[in-house]
């Protein structure tokens, strides 16, 4: 009795090794090329009507932001030194506004600075107005 042995070619299974790297590289990419700043927003309160202020308001408080200046009501300070005048001028009357007005193409992350530290003084309303 003679049997006859056939050696069948076995299947060869894809290898997996290419496409593990090929998803290394790109989470690595993906990780490079992402951004990890964190967003915060900004509140801004937006007056409900354009009604003229009473005789009895106090005027508001006028902060003036340039490229390397900020002044208030007219007098150049440090930006600490305006939000302490703004914290004094609001303990006397809570009900005070502050008016943050941009002088010419003065950037947007200098802006936004400036109302953030007034807003860290405690109960300030800003309002945000475009030079005139």
């Amino acid at each position: 009795m003679h049997i006859e042995y056939t050696d069948r070619p076995r299947r060869r299974k894809p290898s997996l090794t290419p496409l593990i790297d090929v998803v290394f590289i790109l989470l690595v990419f993906f990780m490079l090329a992402s951004t990890f700043t964190e967003w915060r927003s900004l509140e801004l309160n937006v007056p409900a009507d354009a009604t003229a202020p009473s005789e009895d308001e106090a005027p508001p408080l006028v902060v003036r932001v340039g490229d390397d200046s900020v002044s208030l009501d007219g007098d150049t300070m440090e930006l600490a030194t305006v939000a302490d005048a703004i914290a004094d001028a609001i303990s006397e009357d809570p009900e005070r506004v502050v008016v943050v007005r941009p002088e010419g193409d003065v950037p947007l992350q200098r802006l936004v600075t400036v109302m953030e530290r007034l807003n860290q003084v405690d109960g300030v309303r800003i309002s945000l107005q475009r030079e005139e």
